[in-house]
C-alpha cells in the first residue's frame, strides 16, 4: 500500500485547564493511559502509516514534551515551533506555516486526542479529510453539517443551535497546505474569530468556500482525554485491550492482591494493598496499605494508608492516610467519614 510523503502538525501547547491541579507541573499530553503517554499513542499510530516527519507545536511546560519525544522517538524527523499566545488552534497550525512546503500533505493530530480509525484510509485520501463522531452535545465542538447528498455544507465552530450533531474530533488530512495557510492568514489578518479564538473549523469553511475538496470519515472510537471523568474512562478502556495491561506476579509484592487488568511501571515496591481493577501505576511507585481502583498514578508516587477510586494522582506525590489509636467504651458509634453534601 502506498503511503505519500506527508508531515504530521500536533498542536500541544494548550494548559490543560480542565485537569488542574495536575496540569500545573504536567503537561496533558504526557499524561499516561494504560502505562503510555496520550502523546505515543498519536505518534505510534501515525508512524504505522508511514510518517516519520513531525511539527509539534508547543507553548505551556512545553520543554517536558520535547525532552520525552527527543528521549523517546530519536527515530523521527522532529521540529518544534512555540506558540507564544494561545489564540486558538488555527492560530497553533499557523505559527508552523514556515515549516511546511505549499503542495506538502499534511495532517493534523490533537495532542489531546485518541481514536480508533483506519488511519492509512484517511492519510491516503484523495482529497483533504475530516475525522468526525456523532455526539451528545455539539455545541461543545465543532460541527460539519452536511447537504440531502451528505456532502459537506458547512464547518461550524461551537454552534450555539447546531444543526448537527457530527463532530469534529481533532484528527484531519489536509491535501494541501498552502490552501490551509492561505486562509488561516486570511482569518487573522482579517481577525476572523469565533469565540475570541482563530479555530481551525474557521478556516477548513473558507477553503471550502474557495473550492477545496472534502471529505469525511467517521471514527469508531473517540476519546477527548481533557477531562478527568473521560481520562480514567479510557484509561479503563485501553487496559480491558490486548497488549496494555501488565502481567503481575503476586510473589514480587508482599502480600498484594492484583484485581486486572491493571498496568504497573518499573520498579515499583507495593506492599500489603489491592490493587485494580483499572488501575495504571507509574515508574518507581511506593504503595503500602492501599486500596486502589479505576485511578491513575504517577511517577515517583508515595501512598499509604488510603483508599483511592476513580482518582488521579499526579508525579512524586505523598499520600498518607488517616491513624487513630482508640480506647472505646460501650455501645458507641464513631463515623468518620466526609460530611455528605
Amino acid at each position: 500500500m502506498y503511503i505519500a510523503r506527508m508531515k504530521a502538525i500536533i498542536p500541544v501547547a494548550g494548559a490543560g485547564t480542565r485537569l488542574r491541579p495536575l496540569t500545573y507541573t504536567q503537561p496533558k499530553p504526557l499524561i499516561p493511559v494504560a502505562g503510555k503517554p496520550i502523546i505515543s499513542f498519536i505518534i505510534d499510530q501515525l508512524m504505522e502509516v508511514g510518517i516519520k516527519d513531525f511539527v509539534f507545536i508547543i507553548g505551556y511546560l512545553g520543554e517536558k514534551i520535547k525532552n520525552y519525544v527527543d528521549k523517546e522517538y530519536p527515530g523521527i524527523n522532529r521540529q518544534y515551533i512555540t506558540q507564544e499566545v494561545r489564540l486558538g488552534s488555527g492560530h497553533a497550525v499557523w505559527t508552523a506555516r514556515e515549516l511546511v512546503r505549499p503542495d506538502e500533505e499534511v495532517v493534523i493530530f490533537f495532542g489531546d486526542t485518541i481514536i480508533d480509525v483506519d488511519f492509512a484510509k484517511v492519510v491516503n485520501s484523495e482529497a483533504s479529510c475530516l475525522c468526525i463522531k456523532k455526539v451528545h452535545d455539539p455545541r461543545e465542538f465543532g460541527v460539519v453539517e452536511f447537504d440531502r447528498n451528505h456532502n459537506i455544507k458547512r464547518v461550524v465552530e461551537k454552534p450555539k443551535i447546531p444543526k448537527s450533531d457530527m463532530a469534529m474530533v481533532g484528527f484531519y488530512k489536509v491535501r494541501r497546505a498552502g490552501d490551509l495557510m492561505q486562509a488561516l492568514d486570511f482569518n487573522i489578518s482579517h481577525n476572523i474569530r469565533s469565540n475570541g479564538e482563530f479555530p481551525l473549523t474557521d478556516a477548513f469553511m473558507r477553503m471550502i468556500e474557495k473550492g477545496s475538496e472534502f471529505t469525511t470519515e467517521v471514527v469508531d472510537n473517540w476519546f477527548d482525554c481533557g477531562k478527568k471523568e473521560v481520562l480514567l474512562d479510557t484509561n479503563a478502556v485501553f487496559l480491558g485491550r490486548a497488549g496494555y495491561a501488565s502481567e503481575v506476579n503476586p510473589a514480587d509484592y508482599g502480600n498484594t492482591i492484583f484485581i486486572p487488568p491493571v498496568s504497573i511501571g518499573f520498579n515499583c515496591k507495593i506492599d500489603n494493598s489491592i490493587i485494580g481493577p483499572h488501575v495504571t501505576i507509574g515508574n518507581n511507585a511506593r504503595i503500602s496499605h492501599t486500596i486502589i481502583r479505576d485511578s491513575i498514578i504517577g511517577n515517583y508516587a508515595h501512598i499509604k494508608e488510603v483508599i483511592l477510586q476513580r482518582s488521579v494522582v499526579g508525579n512524586d506525590t505523598a499520600i498518607t492516610g488517616l491513624r487513630q489509636s482508640l480506647n472505646l467504651g460501650d455501645n458507641t458509634e464513631i463515623d468518620f467519614s466526609l460530611p455528605r453534601s
